[in-house]
Parts: C-alpha cells; sequence; structure tokens
C-alpha cells in the first residue's frame, strides 16, 4: 500500500498534467471542450487532494461542488475557488456531440484560469 504522501504526490502529478494539457495550444481539431474537460479534471484532482489530506477519503464523483463542500470548515475556500464550482458543467456534458452548445474562447480561457487558482491554492494548502 503507498503511503499517504506518495497518493499526494501522483495525484498532484496528474492534476498538474491534466492542467498542462488544459492550457496546450488547441490544434485544429481538438475542440476547446475536451481542452476544458482537462481543466476540470485538474481542479477536481486538487480538490481531492486537499481532501485527502484532512483525512476525507474523495467520493468518485465528478461534482467539483460536492466535493468542495465535503471539505471540513477548517479549510478556506475563497470566492475564486468557490466560482470553480461552474468547473463541473465540462466533466460530462460538452465532450458528448449532442449536449449543447460549442466552448467559447472566453469560456475556455475562464476555464484554465478557474483550474489554475484551484491547483495553486491546494498546492498551497498542503505547502508543496
Amino acid at each position: 500500500m503507498p503511503r499517504a504522501d506518495e497518493s499526494i504526490t501522483e495525484w498532484l502529478r496528474i492534476a498538474r498534467g491534466d492542467l498542462a494539457i488544459a492550457k496546450g495550444k488547441a490544434a485544429e481539431d481538438v475542440p476547446l471542450e475536451l481542452l476544458c474537460f482537462h481543466a476540470q479534471q485538474a481542479a477536481e484532482k486538487a480538490i481531492k487532494v486537499v481532501l485527502i489530506i484532512h483525512g476525507v477519503k474523495p467520493p468518485k464523483i465528478h461534482d467539483i461542488g460536492v466535493l468542495l463542500d465535503l471539505l471540513p470548515s477548517s479549510v478556506q475556500v475563497g470566492p475564486e475557488i468557490d466560482k470553480s464550482r461552474a468547473l463541473t458543467y465540462y466533466a460530462t456534458a460538452p465532450r458528448y456531440p449532442m449536449a449543447g452548445a460549442k466552448i467559447s474562447n472566453t469560456q475556455y480561457r475562464e476555464a484554465v484560469q478557474l483550474a489554475e487558482a484551484v491547483l495553486s491554492w491546494a498546492e498551497e494548502i498542503i505547502g508543496s
């Protein structure tokens, strides 16, 4: 069984990878919807790391709002992190052709900014 710090390191490594993919230049054949999905994944994994270090086993869900609500009250969640709840939309809906509207460049940039903020917040909490 891996040590807790190894698990946290692995979660952060993958969260950083998702953010790197989200920030990558979209090729003509890579829809912004998929890049936004990776922004959501980066934020989701970062929040799950914070849950783990506070002794909360993260559920296997993609709802960032639910994950934030599971954080102990001692964890400070500022307005920008709270806004990351909006990233939940990108977890599933836009990845399928009939799910809805296309993602704009503005929405994409906002998704990446929120994911960056959440990852920075998580890293600050765990002190890495």
